[in-house]
């Protein structure tokens, strides 16, 4: 098992959870974790759907703001590591749904975005993209992810208004299909899942190369510039304020709730 990577099969349907405490925030090591399970399923035969979870409350809150301060080196391999390994998900052949049923924020959303379908489970957590609010650029991969997801009113209200939503707001906001009773929501992913893994492999896997096939090619075109301004715009003195103040705010709730 990786490190931060929680893995049940289930017939022909592999669940791989994040399991990172306590937010199964993105750092290095997560990423790695994921890419290696996504090669393990995409060199299984016998494992024909994905699904991606969270552990715990969260599905994802998106990038760790614990790290430590990258050098400019680190940053950049950071970045191209970010994007090889959603291009990874966005390509897999195989069916592939988010089960969120915890927060899913920022680069957590992204990752469901990624995946073929999303599932939500009604609950009390929060959705939504709040990158601007904390300071923060979109890498290319993530802007293209969203772009193909959700139509253009939808993604501006998410990226440019910055707020958390109530999971009940997702199906409106297009970032699940469908929101599922938790008590069945387990059985009702995995038959889904599974429904999807019975398909013709092989047509599935060409259709699904030429939807996300644009999104694909933009992210490959950034240029080097272009994800050094990307890159730049984290590293500012108003982005890096607002994420301090986001920090001190986390703390300050976490003090509060003991």
């Amino acid at each position: 098992m990786m490190a931060f990577i929680h893995t049940e099969d289930i017939g022909n349907v592999r669940v791989l959870a994040l399991n990172r405490p306590p937010a199964n925030a993105i750092e290095e090591q997560l990423l790695r974790d994921l890419q290696a399970s996504l090669l393990a399923a995409r060199s299984d035969s016998n494992i024909r759907a994905l699904v991606l979870t969270g552990s715990g409350a969260f599905f994802s809150a998106g990038f760790d703001f614990r790290a430590p301060r990258r050098s400019e080196d680190a940053a950049a391999a950071f970045y191209e590591l970010y994007r090889d390994v959603h291009l990874d998900l966005l390509r897999f052949p195989k069916p592939t749904v988010a089960w969120i049923q915890g927060h899913a924020i920022a680069g957590g959303l992204v990752l469901a975005l990624a995946c073929d379908y999303r599932l939500g489970v009604e609950g009390e957590y929060r959705v939504g993209l709040n990158e601007v609010a904390v300071g923060a650029a979109y890498p290319r991969a993530a802007m293209e992810i969203v772009r193909l997801r959700l139509p253009h009113a939808r993604a501006a209200e998410l990226m440019l208004g910055a707020a958390l939503y109530p999971a009940a707001q997702a199906v409106r906001l297009g970032l699940v299909d469908e929101l599922l009773p938790s008590a069945t929501a387990r059985e009702t992913v995995l038959r889904r899942a599974s429904r999807l893994a019975n398909l013709p492999a092989e047509a599935y896997a060409h259709t699904k190369a030429a939807l996300v096939a644009p999104a694909v090619a933009a992210i490959l075109g950034e240029s080097d510039a272009e994800a050094r301004e990307t890159r730049a715009v984290w590293q500012s003195p108003e982005g890096r304020a607002a994420r301090h103040a986001q920090r001190q705010r986390l703390l300050s709730d976490k003090s509060n709730n003991r």
